[in-house]
């Protein structure tokens, strides 16, 4: 029996009077409602702040300083002796042409949205670029000069990898313009014609990574997965494709995980980086003729993770990973020995690439103290008097501001024990620790700590720089700790595994394991904890403040997975089954159950912590809709979630005044999280 409490002011009215006054009354509740939500959403542009509170002036102003950095990405030599390279002076990064060292960097590109990989070609520039985000790249090509840009492709799929042959004349990509789906591999003219499939997939995901000298072959990669890759070369002109079967020459004949490669400058051979499916990669030449290998790096136990080749064949050049810092070696292979580096500074190196005369290298480099900027390495041949050495030069210097009269924090590496055990010991969990170079704030014994953990899951939290982390150390006063939790890459292929499938909640343990640690030390506050992560780092943060939300104050979700199943149900097709190797099949009624039991969606109800979820609208990787079911449902058991959403942005937030707006509600939501208990 269902009885109905009726206020006194309409006792004795009929039941039909009643029934009005009760309708009158519900609309007029929904009318409320509706008033109130709307007051907590606000527009700003392209943003959306769902009940967010207007940020104080004043943490906009204490912030701006900071997020006035800029970097610069090192991208190609020019003819006449410049370089090319990427940087922001407005809204997002653009190409810039740099005539000489810290000479004035000259804008090329001038689009609302930004610029990523760029090549030289014979005639121009090419380079890639999406739509808000949405990664369908296409590719683009414009005068070294700057001016008209011309479109490559169909300006709708996806498209990337491009490589451009050696007389500059053909440019190699993937697209998966033939059925949205699979990612084939397409060459064309760059000054005219059409495209022309070359390689369909059927399930593969192929990727072109180099030209042969003399434009005949194309050397391609198909990767199944972190842990499993093969290379094949491909006949430009008839289509036939020959697999390489590097795993013969090892004694173990499980999957193999490549990295970079490239033909050598006789087109005889093949360099390579592969762990050969032992545990670290290492440096490998493949030999076309006899299909022998050889290894070029037999003592390192860390992993090769890049390497470029001269074209002329006379120089190798190669990063190794070591425990999360780079080192760079330059081999003669004439001489068969190592060049000397000379001027260049310790830190993180990319896009390593020789000049056509293959005298000079260049790169981009930065550490946890240092933006991002432009380097070449000048290679001179040994004397009577000296040996053969590289003399490091710097080609920019990017503005730094308020940072410049700031003591930064180096993070320190730390190993934690975790709860299981590997030779009878416990096993150690690498992090990076920042920790202010101040003590704690007036009336504070210990430091409070974010964690902030990577996506990936095959990922790796390095010693970069960010701005951001630094302001968090140094002007908030937190220590901020990035795990490499279980399932990271870098320290070995059976560590990259740990996490797969029905395993994925050890790397949640790992966290859990991290909080243990952080009780135990006299400098940590264990009361003020926060957690943070993106993408698959969303989802661990989701999944500690289910597991460990006793011991958190918050956290923070950017464009994380909350449910597995309706992820790899929505997630772009052309990533579901390179997910599906990851996280399980999600077809399979037992792994599906699996997924939705572990997943954080299915355990909202305890996540009773303060939230705050970030999201792309045009997230092709973890859609938007992950979010939403998460702040929905969340929301519905009473907590308190802060939703930040952005119509032009995709898997992250890439132009600068999205960053601005994020980093402030982020700030805003720690100082809210302050007066939690």
């Amino acid at each position: 029996m269902t009885t109905t409490c009726i206020h006194p002011r309409y006792a004795g009215k009929t039941p039909v009077r009643w029934a009005i006054v009760a309708v009158l009354l519900s609309l007029l509740g929904q009318l409320s409602t509706s008033s109130i939500s709307h007051a907590q959403r606000r527009e700003q542009g392209p943003l959306i702040f769902d009940q967010i509170p207007p940020v104080p002036v004043r943490i906009q102003q204490q912030l701006a300083p900071w997020l006035e950095v800029r970097s610069a990405s090192f991208q190609d030599f020019l003819p006449g002796g410049g370089i090319l390279i990427s940087t922001r002076f407005g809204n997002v990064s653009q190409l810039h042409r740099v005539a000489a060292p810290l000479a004035a960097r000259e804008q090329l590109t001038f689009g609302t949205e930004p610029v990523a990989a760029a090549r030289t070609s014979a005639s121009g520039i090419i380079f890639s670029r999406d739509d808000g985000g949405n990664e369908q790249a296409q590719l683009w090509q414009t005068p070294r000069q700057g001016g008209a840009e011309q479109l490559l492709t169909d300006g709708r799929s996806r498209h990337g990898s491009a490589q451009i042959s050696f007389d500059g004349k053909q440019i190699a990509f993937f697209s998966n313009a033939r059925n949205g789906r699979d990612q084939d591999i397409y060459v064309r003219d760059i000054d005219g014609g059409t495209a022309r499939l070359l390689v369909a997939g059927q399930g593969q995901t192929w990727q072109p990574l180099d030209w042969s000298r003399d434009g005949r072959q194309l050397l391609l990669r198909n990767f199944i997965s972190v842990t499993e890759s093969e290379l094949h070369i491909v006949d430009v002109t008839r289509g036939q494709l020959r697999r390489l079967t590097l795993g013969k020459e090892s004694q173990n004949n499980t999957s193999l995980a490549i990295g970079a490669a490239g033909f050598s400058a006789d087109d005889q051979g093949i360099w390579l980086v592969s762990d050969l499916g032992g545990e670290f990669r290492h440096l490998h030449y493949f030999s076309l003729l006899d299909e022998r290998l050889r290894t070029l790096t037999t003592d390192l136990t860390w992993d090769v993770e890049d390497l470029a080749i001269d074209r002329n064949g006379r120089y190798l050049a190669y990063v190794v990973n070591n425990d999360g810092f780079d080192e760079l070696y330059i081999r003669d292979l004439g001489a068969a020995q190592d060049l000397l580096v000379r001027g260049l500074p310790k830190g993180l190196i990319s896009n390593l690439r020789f000049d056509a005369q293959g005298k000079r290298l260049g790169l981009a480099l930065e550490s946890a103290t240092q933006t991002r900027d432009v380097w070449t390495l000048t290679l001179q041949e040994s004397t009577p008097q000296s040996p053969a050495f590289a003399e490091a030069q710097r080609w920019t210097r990017s503005e730094i501001g308020v940072l410049g009269s700031r003591l930064l924090s180096e993070p320190v590496i730390v190993r934690y024990p975790t709860w299981d055990r590997v030779r009878l010991k416990s096993r150690e969990i690498p992090a990076l620790v920042y920790t202010p170079t101040t003590p704690p704030r007036s009336g504070q014994s210990r430091y409070p700590v974010i964690v902030d953990i990577h996506g990936g899951p095959e990922s790796q939290a390095r010693p970069s720089f960010s701005t951001f982390t630094q302001y968090l150390v140094n002007e908030l006063g937190y220590v901020v700790i990035r795990p490499n939790v279980r399932g990271s890459t870098g320290y070995g292929r059976q560590y990259t595994l740990l996490d797969n499938g029905k395993l994925r909640e050890d790397a949640v343990r790992d966290i859990g394991s991290l909080l243990v640690w952080i009780a135990a030390q006299s400098n940590l506050n264990p009361e003020q904890v926060v957690i943070m992560g993106g993408s698959y780092g969303g989802y661990m943060t989701l999944a500690t403040l289910a597991a460990y939300g006793d011991r958190l104050r918050g956290g923070i979700n950017v464009v994380g997975i909350s449910n597995f199943v309706t992820f790899l149900e929505s997630t772009a097709d052309y990533r579901r089954d390179l997910r599906r190797v990851e996280y399980g099949d999600e077809r399979d009624p037992q792994i599906r159950a699996f997924l939705q039991r572990i997943s954080p969606l299915n355990r909202a109800q305890m996540i009773r912590r303060p939230l705050l979820v970030v999201q792309g609208l045009n997230d092709p990787r973890v859609p938007a809709s992950e979010s939403e079911q998460l702040v929905a449902r969340a929301r519905s058991q009473g907590n308190e979630v802060w939703y930040l959403a952005a119509r032009d942005e995709g898997h992250g937030f890439r132009k600068k005044a999205n960053q601005e707006a994020y980093l402030q509600t982020v700030v805003a939501f720690l100082e809210r999280l302050q007066t939690t208990r």
